[in-house]
């Protein structure tokens, strides 16, 4: 191969041409932060999206949208029960625990990286009254999972019950959120369910610097607006960030980029057979293979990353070439 081909991580993915054009089209003088017509315009762009009224603030990384949203909902002694593989505990540095003052992640399991009710239980109680334990605060769950898996609308609605049931808001990381919508062929709407906060990822997707946390309670966002400045997150020409999420958004931009990930993880995971790990319902694929099997791969061209001693992580993009994907495809299946 006279190439590479990347398969790292949709992170490392071009930024989509229309996101380039809503950057060179905010280039005008406008009100600075987020008092900008385009800022001004994302509540309504997300309210039309999920159909219901919500608030929409842009940040620049999924980790601060996660901890910004999570911080107006847990106080410094409280905890947010999550999956034990979860991104805001395995790949965010401890930032939960800065941003929300020391509250503690409380880990849960669950089969593909997603809870349940029960798993959730497991946790919260066996939490003692008094003041000796970490009481929790929030749940949040993430959609898709950290291993490529989708909730369906019927086990978001059996843990929004739950907490519900027990007083405690609901977070949902969608870092991946488009391509579970897209897998699922649902509205985006059922594909969140009815969470309080939503962090709705938009790099990974063909956007360049700016995520969203959506906000189906007013009173949270007007938390998280102090929080966003305080954590040095209220950009000055905050239009640029508005400009990507709105042409992420506003045209399904979002679904269209997301089912074109999925199809190129589809193509690859019809050849990985009995060797992958996790069923594909994203554009993440976990595939068993030795280290030799790795090293036959990476000599081909392929860039990826190990998974353990014994298997690697394949994820496909927006952009992911068609031919990219088969010649993937073909070169797992004759390992």
């Amino acid at each position: 191969m006279s190439r590479s081909k990347q398969f790292l991580s949709d992170n490392a993915a071009r930024v989509h041409p229309a996101v380039w054009d809503a950057m060179r089209a905010a280039d005008e003088a406008d009100a600075p932060y987020d008092g900008d017509a385009l800022s001004q315009r994302m509540d309504a762009a997300f309210s039309d999206l999920f159909g219901r009224e919500c608030v929409a603030l842009w940040v620049a990384t999924g980790t601060a949208a996660n901890c910004l949203a999570l911080g107006t909902m847990v106080q410094p002694h409280g905890g947010v029960v999550c999956h034990r593989e979860a991104h805001i505990e395995m790949d965010e540095g401890g930032a939960p625990g800065f941003y929300l003052h020391g509250a503690k992640l409380m880990l849960a399991e669950g089969e593909g990286a997603k809870l349940t009710p029960d798993t959730i239980r497991a946790v919260i109680d066996s939490v003692r009254e008094g003041v000796h334990q970490v009481h929790p605060h929030a749940i949040s769950i993430t959609q898709a999972s950290e291993y490529g898996r989708a909730y369906r609308p019927a086990e978001i609605a059996a843990i929004a019950d739950l907490a519900k049931e027990r007083g405690l808001p609901l977070h949902m990381d969608g870092a991946r959120f488009a391509n579970a919508a897209a897998f699922l062929g649902c509205s985006a709407a059922d594909a969140a369910g009815p969470v309080d906060a939503l962090s709705f990822g938009c790099v990974k997707n063909g956007g360049m610097t700016a995520e969203a946390i959506v906000f189906f309670d007013s009173a949270l966002a007007d938390a998280a607006r102090f929080r966003r400045k305080r954590a040095g997150h209220l950009q000055s020409k905050g239009r640029f960030l508005a400009a990507q999420v709105l042409a992420m958004v506003e045209g399904d931009l979002w679904l269209a980029n997301a089912r074109a990930a999925n199809a190129a993880a589809q193509e690859i995971a019809g050849a990985a057979g009995d060797r992958l790990m996790h069923a594909v319902e994203a554009n993440e694929l976990f595939v068993r293979c030795t280290a030799v099997e790795r090293e036959t791969l990476r000599a081909q061209g392929f860039g990826f990353y190990d998974w353990g001693s014994d298997a690697a992580r394949f994820v496909t993009a927006w952009n992911t070439q068609a031919e990219d994907a088969a010649d993937l495809a073909r070169a797992v299946a004759s390992l």
